[in-house]
């Protein structure tokens, strides 16, 4: 009987470019995962709208009318609803990478090509509900007449932290649950459990200042914060410090979850 072995290309130093390579099978399952999302669904587009609608509601009323959280110069939807944008790609992202490989085991198992792809596809795909729920944004703005300035150009590199943010744990978590199957019961707590620790109801600078760097450890706080400042005029400010904190955890994880998946890359195929 004749064995057949699926291997990556003549030499590791080939990864990359491999990545480059077979860019149109990126684009491929990028545009699969998008036509499965909203075709014969009976809310489609309408969901992606209003799930961080009513989210926004629910925080409004929690954070701004009861807690009465300040909200300096910004509407207060208008404050939620910036974060809600990376938040709500950011758990959408996390939730999909992380059993894209999984969900794919057919495809694994018969043909090479670099399995990154798979998992940053899943990303890539929940850009296009980032996508659908800025339209939402852009609505309140209208309504509460309330117009960005030239801080809206920097909305592209802030949605780029967003990506990394959400590729490295990703990566991370998918090549842990082809091992460990018992990983994809963790991501609804992270989700869960992410969503009141990051600055999502209320503006970051409500955290005492003694505590505000430790609290930028989560990555999330320094992408919000980018939103809010792109999006909410002059009156959102960055904290510098956090910031740069925040991008240096990003980094970690996305060296990590690299270095891992690459590590147990090729031992996917036999596993699944």
């Amino acid at each position: 009987m004749q064995e057949l072995l699926i291997e990556p290309g003549r030499s590791e130093k080939n990864y990359w470019s491999d990545l480059w390579r077979y860019r149109e099978l990126f684009y491929i399952l990028a545009w699969r995962d998008i036509s499965v999302r909203y075709k014969q669904t009976a809310l489609g587009v309408i969901w992606a709208v209003l799930r961080p609608f009513l989210a926004m509601v629910i925080f409004v009323v929690v954070f701004g009318r009861i807690a009465k959280m300040p909200s300096p110069g910004i509407p207060y939807p208008i404050l939620v609803f910036a974060a809600m944008l990376p938040w709500q790609f950011f758990a959408n992202a996390l939730s999909e990478s992380s059993t894209s490989l999984i969900v794919n085991t057919n495809l694994i198992s018969k043909v090479y090509f670099p399995r990154m792809i798979i998992p940053a596809g899943a990303v890539i795909t929940s850009l296009v509900d980032l996508g659908i729920s800025a339209v939402l944004l852009a609505g309140l703005m209208v309504w509460f007449h309330f117009m960005p300035d030239w801080r809206m150009v920097a909305l592209p590199l802030f949605t780029l932290m967003a990506f990394l943010a959400a590729l490295g744990p990703g990566l991370l978590i998918t090549a842990l649950n082809v091992k460990y199957r018992d990983f994809r019961y963790v991501i609804p707590f992270i989700v869960q459990f992410g969503l009141f620790i990051s600055p999502v109801g209320f503006s970051s600078e409500v955290i005492p200042a003694n505590w505000r760097l430790i609290y930028s450890l989560n990555p999330l706080v320094g992408v919000i914060d980018g939103f809010r400042w792109a999006i909410c005029r002059g009156e959102s400010r960055i904290y510098l410090p956090g910031f740069v904190l925040s991008l240096i955890v990003i980094a970690f994880f996305l060296w990590l979850g690299v270095w891992y998946f690459r590590r147990t890359e090729k031992s996917f195929a036999e596993i699944i």
